[in-house]
Protein backbone atom coordinates (compact mmCIF):
# COMPACT_ATOMS: atom_id res chain seq x y z
CA UNK A 1 0.00 0.00 0.00
CA UNK A 2 0.58 3.42 -0.83
CA UNK A 3 0.14 7.15 0.70
CA UNK A 4 0.26 10.01 -1.77
CA UNK A 5 -0.25 13.03 -0.11
CA UNK A 6 0.58 16.56 -1.12
CA UNK A 7 2.66 19.37 0.46
CA UNK A 8 -0.45 21.28 1.63
CA UNK A 9 -0.65 18.27 4.33
CA UNK A 10 1.18 18.12 7.54
CA UNK A 11 2.78 14.51 6.82
CA UNK A 12 4.41 14.82 10.51
CA UNK A 13 1.51 15.30 11.84
CA UNK A 14 -0.64 12.49 9.95
CA UNK A 15 2.07 9.86 10.75
CA UNK A 16 2.31 10.97 14.15
CA UNK A 17 -1.43 10.78 15.14
CA UNK A 18 -1.70 6.65 12.90
CA UNK A 19 1.17 5.49 13.33
CA UNK A 20 -0.39 2.50 11.28
CA UNK A 21 0.42 4.98 8.38
CA UNK A 22 4.09 5.02 9.04
CA UNK A 23 4.72 1.63 7.47
CA UNK A 24 3.60 2.63 4.17
CA UNK A 25 5.25 4.11 1.19
CA UNK A 26 4.98 7.84 1.80
CA UNK A 27 4.96 9.92 -1.54
CA UNK A 28 5.08 13.73 -0.93
CA UNK A 29 4.13 15.77 -4.14
CA UNK A 30 5.02 19.13 -4.38
CA UNK A 31 2.64 21.57 -6.37
CA UNK A 32 4.11 24.26 -5.25
CA UNK A 33 6.47 25.39 -1.99
CA UNK A 34 6.23 27.69 0.67
CA UNK A 35 9.67 28.59 0.98
CA UNK A 36 9.74 31.07 -1.32
CA UNK A 37 6.20 32.58 -1.53
CA UNK A 38 6.11 35.83 -2.37
CA UNK A 39 4.15 36.92 0.79
CA UNK A 40 2.82 40.68 0.88
CA UNK A 41 3.74 41.02 4.58
CA UNK A 42 5.47 37.97 7.16
CA UNK A 43 3.58 36.57 9.92
CA UNK A 44 4.57 34.16 11.94
CA UNK A 45 1.75 31.19 10.04
CA UNK A 46 3.54 32.34 6.95
CA UNK A 47 6.64 30.68 8.15
CA UNK A 48 4.74 27.09 9.67
CA UNK A 49 3.24 26.49 6.22
CA UNK A 50 7.23 26.04 5.02
CA UNK A 51 8.14 24.70 8.49
CA UNK A 52 5.50 21.97 8.15
CA UNK A 53 6.60 21.70 4.43
CA UNK A 54 10.34 20.59 5.42
CA UNK A 55 9.82 18.40 8.22
CA UNK A 56 7.06 16.59 5.88
CA UNK A 57 10.25 15.57 3.53
CA UNK A 58 11.69 14.29 6.83
CA UNK A 59 8.91 11.84 6.99
CA UNK A 60 8.60 11.26 3.43
CA UNK A 61 10.19 8.24 1.61
CA UNK A 62 9.70 9.79 -1.77
CA UNK A 63 9.16 13.91 -2.70
CA UNK A 64 8.12 14.59 -6.02
CA UNK A 65 8.05 17.88 -7.54
CA UNK A 66 6.07 19.48 -10.52
CA UNK A 67 9.47 21.37 -12.03
CA UNK A 68 12.87 21.34 -11.54
CA UNK A 69 12.23 25.02 -10.78
CA UNK A 70 10.18 23.72 -7.88
CA UNK A 71 12.53 21.48 -6.26
CA UNK A 72 15.59 23.25 -6.84
CA UNK A 73 14.10 26.90 -5.24
CA UNK A 74 12.96 24.50 -2.64
CA UNK A 75 15.94 22.62 -1.73
CA UNK A 76 18.14 25.32 -2.16
CA UNK A 77 16.40 27.46 0.00
CA UNK A 78 16.01 25.45 3.56
CA UNK A 79 19.20 26.75 4.86
CA UNK A 80 18.51 30.22 4.54
CA UNK A 81 14.70 29.76 5.80
CA UNK A 82 15.68 27.90 8.77
CA UNK A 83 17.82 30.63 9.89
CA UNK A 84 14.54 32.43 10.97
CA UNK A 85 14.85 29.98 14.08
CA UNK A 86 16.58 31.46 16.53
CA UNK A 87 18.20 28.86 18.48
CA UNK A 88 18.45 24.97 17.90
CA UNK A 89 18.69 24.54 14.18
CA UNK A 90 18.93 21.37 12.67
CA UNK A 91 21.77 20.98 9.88
CA UNK A 92 22.31 19.69 6.85
CA UNK A 93 18.57 19.23 5.91
CA UNK A 94 18.92 19.94 2.35
CA UNK A 95 20.98 16.65 2.01
CA UNK A 96 19.02 14.72 4.25
CA UNK A 97 16.22 15.61 1.86
CA UNK A 98 17.50 15.90 -1.44
CA UNK A 99 18.03 12.19 -2.24
CA UNK A 100 14.89 11.27 -1.77
CA UNK A 101 13.40 14.30 -4.51
CA UNK A 102 12.63 13.37 -8.41
CA UNK A 103 10.51 15.65 -11.13
CA UNK A 104 7.65 14.60 -12.42
CA UNK A 105 5.35 17.06 -14.49
CA UNK A 106 2.35 17.50 -13.87
CA UNK A 107 0.25 15.64 -16.35
CA UNK A 108 -1.96 17.62 -18.88
CA UNK A 109 -5.26 15.83 -20.65
CA UNK A 110 -5.94 18.01 -23.90
CA UNK A 111 -9.26 18.33 -25.16
CA UNK A 112 -10.48 18.33 -28.43
CA UNK A 113 -10.99 22.15 -29.35
CA UNK A 114 -10.93 21.81 -33.20
CA UNK A 115 -14.33 22.94 -32.80
CA UNK A 116 -13.65 26.29 -31.63
CA UNK A 117 -10.30 26.89 -33.80
CA UNK A 118 -10.35 29.07 -36.12
CA UNK A 119 -9.05 28.43 -39.97
CA UNK A 120 -5.63 30.26 -39.23
CA UNK A 121 -4.82 28.37 -36.53
CA UNK A 122 -5.45 24.69 -38.38
CA UNK A 123 -1.51 24.19 -38.63
CA UNK A 124 -1.19 24.44 -35.05
CA UNK A 125 -3.99 22.43 -34.85
CA UNK A 126 -2.70 19.52 -36.48
CA UNK A 127 0.79 19.71 -34.90
CA UNK A 128 -1.50 19.61 -31.47
CA UNK A 129 -3.56 16.58 -32.55
CA UNK A 130 -0.06 14.68 -33.25
CA UNK A 131 0.24 14.50 -29.49
CA UNK A 132 -0.80 10.83 -29.63
CA UNK A 133 -3.10 9.03 -26.95
CA UNK A 134 -2.84 12.20 -24.65
CA UNK A 135 -6.47 11.28 -23.60
CA UNK A 136 -9.08 13.17 -25.57
CA UNK A 137 -7.56 14.62 -29.08
CA UNK A 138 -7.37 12.24 -31.62
CA UNK A 139 -5.51 12.35 -35.01
CA UNK A 140 -8.92 11.93 -36.68
CA UNK A 141 -10.92 14.70 -35.41
CA UNK A 142 -11.88 16.62 -38.28
CA UNK A 143 -10.11 20.29 -38.50
CA UNK A 144 -12.76 23.10 -39.00
CA UNK A 145 -12.24 23.74 -42.90
CA UNK A 146 -12.93 20.03 -43.29
CA UNK A 147 -16.34 20.39 -41.17
CA UNK A 148 -17.51 23.30 -43.14
CA UNK A 149 -17.78 21.15 -46.26
CA UNK A 150 -19.90 18.43 -45.00
CA UNK A 151 -23.26 18.38 -46.61
CA UNK A 152 -24.88 16.92 -43.35
CA UNK A 153 -21.93 16.89 -40.91
CA UNK A 154 -21.63 20.88 -40.51
CA UNK A 155 -22.36 23.00 -37.36
CA UNK A 156 -26.06 24.23 -38.50
CA UNK A 157 -27.40 20.47 -38.81
CA UNK A 158 -30.30 20.58 -36.30
CA UNK A 159 -31.04 24.13 -37.31
CA UNK A 160 -32.81 25.24 -40.38
CA UNK A 161 -31.35 28.89 -39.73
CA UNK A 162 -28.63 30.72 -40.81
CA UNK A 163 -26.64 31.98 -37.21
CA UNK A 164 -27.58 36.27 -37.95
CA UNK A 165 -24.44 38.90 -37.10
CA UNK A 166 -25.61 39.21 -33.80
CA UNK A 167 -25.42 35.52 -33.25
CA UNK A 168 -21.62 34.97 -34.00
CA UNK A 169 -20.50 38.10 -32.36
CA UNK A 170 -21.80 36.51 -29.07
CA UNK A 171 -20.58 33.64 -30.14
CA UNK A 172 -17.57 35.39 -29.31
CA UNK A 173 -18.40 37.04 -25.80
CA UNK A 174 -19.90 33.40 -24.64
CA UNK A 175 -22.37 35.47 -23.12
CA UNK A 176 -20.36 37.61 -21.63
CA UNK A 177 -21.70 40.92 -20.79
CA UNK A 178 -18.96 42.67 -22.09
CA UNK A 179 -19.54 43.31 -25.72
CA UNK A 180 -18.08 46.30 -28.06
CA UNK A 181 -20.52 48.82 -28.36
CA UNK A 182 -19.68 48.70 -32.46
CA UNK A 183 -20.66 45.26 -32.59
CA UNK A 184 -23.87 45.79 -30.91
CA UNK A 185 -24.49 48.66 -33.35
CA UNK A 186 -23.39 46.69 -36.42
CA UNK A 187 -25.96 43.92 -35.33
CA UNK A 188 -28.65 45.96 -35.08
CA UNK A 189 -28.26 47.80 -38.42
CA UNK A 190 -27.83 44.59 -40.32
CA UNK A 191 -30.58 43.05 -39.05
CA UNK A 192 -32.63 45.99 -40.06
CA UNK A 193 -30.97 46.14 -43.45
CA UNK A 194 -31.32 42.11 -44.15
CA UNK A 195 -34.99 42.12 -43.30
CA UNK A 196 -35.69 45.21 -45.47
CA UNK A 197 -33.58 43.78 -48.32
CA UNK A 198 -33.55 40.00 -47.86
CA UNK A 199 -29.82 39.46 -48.87
CA UNK A 200 -27.14 37.96 -46.74
CA UNK A 201 -25.41 41.21 -45.09
CA UNK A 202 -21.70 40.96 -44.11
CA UNK A 203 -20.96 39.10 -40.84
CA UNK A 204 -18.92 41.40 -38.41
CA UNK A 205 -17.67 38.36 -37.06
CA UNK A 206 -15.55 37.95 -40.11
CA UNK A 207 -13.54 41.32 -38.45
CA UNK A 208 -13.36 38.93 -35.48
CA UNK A 209 -11.69 36.48 -36.74
CA UNK A 210 -8.97 37.88 -38.66
CA UNK A 211 -10.56 39.03 -42.33
CA UNK A 212 -8.55 40.04 -44.85
CA UNK A 213 -10.22 43.99 -45.47
CA UNK A 214 -9.98 44.40 -41.63
CA UNK A 215 -8.07 42.13 -39.56
CA UNK A 216 -9.59 42.20 -36.19
CA UNK A 217 -7.72 43.73 -33.14
CA UNK A 218 -4.84 41.61 -31.50
CA UNK A 219 -6.83 39.51 -28.87
CA UNK A 220 -4.65 39.33 -25.74
CA UNK A 221 -5.66 36.74 -22.49
CA UNK A 222 -4.42 37.07 -19.02
CA UNK A 223 -6.34 33.52 -17.57
CA UNK A 224 -4.61 33.35 -13.93
CA UNK A 225 -5.73 33.78 -10.31
CA UNK A 226 -6.83 37.70 -9.03
CA UNK A 227 -4.18 37.48 -6.88
CA UNK A 228 -1.18 39.82 -5.63
CA UNK A 229 1.55 36.80 -7.04
CA UNK A 230 0.41 36.58 -10.26
CA UNK A 231 0.92 40.70 -10.18
CA UNK A 232 -1.71 41.85 -12.09
CA UNK A 233 -1.05 45.61 -11.40
CA UNK A 234 2.23 44.87 -14.11
CA UNK A 235 -0.22 43.54 -16.22
CA UNK A 236 -2.83 46.29 -16.85
CA UNK A 237 0.26 49.36 -16.51
CA UNK A 238 1.02 47.07 -19.83
CA UNK A 239 -2.37 47.36 -21.09
CA UNK A 240 -2.68 50.72 -19.88
CA UNK A 241 0.51 52.06 -22.08
CA UNK A 242 -0.71 50.58 -25.22
CA UNK A 243 -4.42 52.48 -24.81
CA UNK A 244 -1.82 55.52 -24.14
CA UNK A 245 -0.01 55.49 -27.64
CA UNK A 246 -3.88 54.50 -29.40
CA UNK A 247 -3.18 51.01 -30.26
CA UNK A 248 -6.24 49.30 -30.85
CA UNK A 249 -6.66 45.40 -29.02
CA UNK A 250 -8.57 43.06 -27.25
CA UNK A 251 -8.35 41.30 -23.58
CA UNK A 252 -10.09 39.00 -22.02
CA UNK A 253 -9.10 38.47 -18.42
CA UNK A 254 -10.48 35.37 -17.17
CA UNK A 255 -8.69 33.21 -13.83
CA UNK A 256 -11.17 32.22 -10.35
CA UNK A 257 -11.89 34.88 -8.01
CA UNK A 258 -11.45 34.80 -3.94
CA UNK A 259 -12.20 36.89 -0.72
CA UNK A 260 -9.79 39.54 -1.12
CA UNK A 261 -9.82 40.70 -5.00
CA UNK A 262 -7.17 43.56 -6.15
CA UNK A 263 -8.56 46.96 -6.28
CA UNK A 264 -6.58 47.15 -9.84
CA UNK A 265 -8.90 44.65 -11.18
CA UNK A 266 -12.36 47.12 -10.69
CA UNK A 267 -10.36 50.09 -11.75
CA UNK A 268 -8.28 48.53 -15.08
CA UNK A 269 -12.09 47.22 -16.29
CA UNK A 270 -13.64 50.62 -16.42
CA UNK A 271 -10.49 52.32 -18.03
CA UNK A 272 -9.93 49.83 -20.87
CA UNK A 273 -13.47 50.04 -21.58
CA UNK A 274 -14.53 48.48 -24.94
CA UNK A 275 -11.26 46.81 -25.14
CA UNK A 276 -12.59 43.91 -22.89
CA UNK A 277 -14.06 41.36 -24.45
CA UNK A 278 -14.45 38.83 -21.65
CA UNK A 279 -13.93 39.65 -17.49
CA UNK A 280 -14.02 37.22 -14.86
CA UNK A 281 -13.90 33.49 -14.35
CA UNK A 282 -15.69 31.15 -16.84
CA UNK A 283 -17.16 27.83 -14.93
CA UNK A 284 -17.67 26.30 -18.27
CA UNK A 285 -14.74 24.13 -19.63
CA UNK A 286 -15.47 24.57 -22.69
CA UNK A 287 -16.45 28.16 -22.69
CA UNK A 288 -13.01 28.74 -21.22
CA UNK A 289 -11.49 26.78 -24.34
CA UNK A 290 -13.35 28.63 -26.92
CA UNK A 291 -11.94 32.34 -25.20
CA UNK A 292 -8.05 30.89 -25.66
CA UNK A 293 -8.73 29.29 -29.22
CA UNK A 294 -9.79 33.17 -30.15
CA UNK A 295 -7.10 34.62 -28.81
CA UNK A 296 -3.26 35.44 -30.15
CA UNK A 297 -1.74 35.60 -27.08
CA UNK A 298 -1.40 34.89 -23.73
CA UNK A 299 0.27 37.01 -21.07
CA UNK A 300 1.78 36.30 -17.46
CA UNK A 301 3.33 38.72 -15.31
CA UNK A 302 3.74 36.41 -12.26
CA UNK A 303 5.57 36.17 -9.43
CA UNK A 304 5.34 33.21 -7.95
CA UNK A 305 5.20 30.50 -10.55
CA UNK A 306 6.19 26.04 -10.06
CA UNK A 307 4.63 24.81 -13.32
CA UNK A 308 1.97 26.66 -15.13
CA UNK A 309 -1.58 24.73 -16.24
CA UNK A 310 -3.03 28.08 -17.87
CA UNK A 311 -0.02 29.11 -20.15
CA UNK A 312 0.76 25.61 -21.54
CA UNK A 313 -3.12 25.09 -22.27
CA UNK A 314 -3.42 28.50 -23.97
CA UNK A 315 -0.45 27.31 -25.95
CA UNK A 316 -2.07 24.27 -26.82
CA UNK A 317 -4.71 26.45 -28.04
CA UNK A 318 -2.11 28.35 -30.23
CA UNK A 319 -1.59 31.41 -28.02
CA UNK A 320 1.54 32.69 -28.78
CA UNK A 321 2.68 32.95 -25.08
CA UNK A 322 4.82 35.99 -23.46
CA UNK A 323 6.14 35.30 -19.69
CA UNK A 324 9.01 36.13 -17.20
CA UNK A 325 12.32 35.03 -17.97
CA UNK A 326 12.35 33.31 -14.06
CA UNK A 327 10.74 31.35 -12.16
CA UNK A 328 9.48 27.95 -14.16
CA UNK A 329 8.63 29.65 -17.66
CA UNK A 330 12.59 29.24 -18.70
CA UNK A 331 12.51 25.44 -18.46
CA UNK A 332 9.24 25.04 -20.08
CA UNK A 333 9.38 28.02 -22.81
CA UNK A 334 12.08 28.57 -25.65
CA UNK A 335 13.68 32.05 -24.69
CA UNK A 336 12.07 33.43 -28.00
CA UNK A 337 9.26 33.37 -25.55
CA UNK A 338 10.60 35.20 -22.61
CA UNK A 339 10.96 38.85 -21.33
CA UNK A 340 13.39 40.18 -19.25
CA UNK A 341 11.38 43.60 -17.82
CA UNK A 342 7.98 44.79 -18.01
CA UNK A 343 9.09 47.33 -20.77
CA UNK A 344 10.54 44.29 -22.99
CA UNK A 345 6.64 42.91 -22.59
CA UNK A 346 5.21 46.61 -23.43
CA UNK A 347 7.41 46.70 -26.57
CA UNK A 348 6.31 42.57 -27.93
CA UNK A 349 2.96 43.43 -27.61
CA UNK A 350 2.89 47.11 -29.46
CA UNK A 351 4.71 45.67 -32.35
CA UNK A 352 2.11 42.29 -32.01
CA UNK A 353 -0.69 45.51 -31.41
CA UNK A 354 0.75 46.91 -34.93
CA UNK A 355 0.94 43.82 -36.65
CA UNK A 356 -1.25 40.83 -35.32
CA UNK A 357 -0.69 38.61 -38.70
CA UNK A 358 3.18 38.07 -36.92
CA UNK A 359 1.70 36.18 -34.42
CA UNK A 360 -1.39 34.34 -36.17
CA UNK A 361 1.28 33.19 -38.50
CA UNK A 362 3.65 31.71 -35.78
CA UNK A 363 3.66 28.26 -35.02
CA UNK A 364 4.91 27.59 -31.70
CA UNK A 365 8.54 26.30 -31.45
CA UNK A 366 8.52 24.16 -28.11
CA UNK A 367 7.59 20.81 -26.93
CA UNK A 368 4.32 20.42 -25.52
CA UNK A 369 4.57 16.28 -25.52
CA UNK A 370 6.72 16.25 -22.24
CA UNK A 371 3.39 17.98 -20.29
CA UNK A 372 0.52 15.37 -21.37
CA UNK A 373 -0.30 12.58 -19.97
CA UNK A 374 0.51 10.07 -22.71
CA UNK A 375 4.27 10.76 -22.31
CA UNK A 376 3.93 11.05 -18.22
CA UNK A 377 1.52 7.86 -17.05
CA UNK A 378 3.94 5.50 -17.15
CA UNK A 379 6.32 7.49 -14.66
CA UNK A 380 3.19 8.01 -11.84
CA UNK A 381 2.23 4.00 -12.58
CA UNK A 382 6.27 3.28 -11.58
CA UNK A 383 5.93 5.63 -8.54
CA UNK A 384 2.60 4.59 -7.25
CA UNK A 385 4.09 0.61 -7.70
CA UNK A 386 5.61 -1.08 -4.57
CA UNK A 387 7.08 -4.19 -3.60
CA UNK A 388 4.95 -5.68 -0.66
CA UNK A 389 6.96 -5.85 2.75
CA UNK A 390 6.95 -8.13 5.24
CA UNK A 391 6.32 -5.41 8.47
CA UNK A 392 2.95 -4.57 6.96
Amino acid sequence: MILFASSVLNLTELVALRSDLGKLKKILYFHENQLVYPVKKCKERDFQYGYNQILSCLVADVVVFNSVFNMESFLTNIGKFMKLIPDHRPKDLESIIRPKCQVIYFPLRFPDVSRFMPKHKTRHLQKMLNLKGNGSAASTVALPFQREQGSSENLLKNSDIEPGPCDAAKEENLGSSFMPESYLKTCNSSKNSSSRHGEKEQNPYDSLSGGDDQPRPLHIVWPHRWEHDKDPESFFKVLMHLKDLRLNFHVSVLGETFTDVPDIFSESKKALGSSVLHWGYLPSRDDYFHVLCRADVVVSTAKHEFFGVAMLEAVYCGCYPLCPKDLVYPEIFPAEYLYSTPEQLSKRLQNFCKRPDIVRKHLYKGEMTPFSWAALHGKFRSLLTTEPREDL
